[in-house]
């Protein structure tokens, strides 16, 4: 069984993404890991060449134009796709700011066994834990997304669906996935407060225009983490071993109320519906095992 990796990323330094262990989470799953590595303001190529010899770099250069619904972060996630060894039996997505956890590497490497030789699965499916604020704290309310795809089979014409957070199969049709039995954490909103201001102020570029940046994009010295809180709970697990050093090194502290933080209203009725087995959350897939 042939396993590659791939991956994207632009400014990991300047916009403090934990790239280098996002990668290293994967390496011991895969033969290689493509890294498309895209035109930076600061040493990312640098960064990503010095992390293993497994690693496969391929400089790319950003469609700054494509400004609507993050479509440019899936025609980068394509490029590394497409690079992938072509004789690959499963391909593992991973983005700069998720990590995988050491103790599901048995699990993943079981699925993909399984269900390497069952043409009727596309992909293995991951639940997510979404870190806020610091790492002591995960998003539980419906605004969070709780499963997405991460590992693929390649060459079944599939393809990254609009903002690279899950995948579609041409010509536009939901992957029919297993269960992989491993969890995804997810760091994208725990950094730097200043670090967090600077990738907000960028990365809304990639969705919108300058009027609704103005409007809608606060400019500041630092991120205020308590402006945006949605439904937090106390993480009480181990973090993967790959994100302890950026742990220790943390330089900012994020401390909160959670029993203030209440479910909305709509979250609260999509909790009712779910109860008697309505579940209205979007789903980009089709679940067969």
């Amino acid at each position: 069984m042939k396993v590659s990796g791939f991956t994207f990323i632009r400014n990991a330094i300047l916009l403090d993404y934990p790239v280098v262990a996002s990668i290293q989470s994967i390496l011991p799953l895969c033969d290689e890991v493509v890294v498309a590595v895209g035109n930076s303001d600061d040493d990312t190529l640098g960064l990503i060449q010095n992390i293993d010899p497994k690693v496969k770099v391929i400089q790319t250069t950003w469609d700054d134009t494509l400004r609507q619904n993050g479509r440019v972060l899936a025609v980068e996630t394509d490029k590394a796709l497409a690079a992938i060894a072509p004789d690959a039996d499963w391909a593992i997505y991973i983005q700069g700011d998720e990590v995988l956890h050491e103790a599901d590497h048995a699990a993943i490497r079981s699925a993909m066994e399984q269900h390497q030789n069952d043409q009727e699965v596309d992909g293995l499916l991951f639940d997510y834990l979404h870190f806020y604020g610091s790492y002591d704290y995960i998003g539980v309310s419906n605004n969070w997304y709780k499963k997405e795809i991460r590992i693929i089979k390649p060459r079944r014409g599939i393809y990254s669906f609009r903002d690279a957070q899950g995948f579609r199969k041409a010509p536009d049709q939901k992957l029919k996935v297993a269960l992989a039995n491993a969890k995804v954490h997810h760091y994208g909103w725990v950094k730097d407060p200043q670090a967090m201001q600077r990738k907000q102020e960028r990365f809304h570029r990639l969705w919108h225009d300058d009027a609704w940046l103005e409007k809608n994009v606060k400019v500041a010295a630092s991120f205020d983490y308590e402006d945006h809180i949605h439904e937090l709970a106390r993480f009480e697990g181990t973090h993967p071993q790959w994100i302890a050093e950026r742990i220790a090194a943390r330089n900012w502290t994020f401390q909160t109320d959670i029993a203030r933080n209440k479910k909305t209203l709509k979250n609260r009725l999509k909790d009712l519906l779910k109860a008697i087995g309505i579940d209205t959350n979007y789903a980009n897939y089709t679940r067969i095992h």
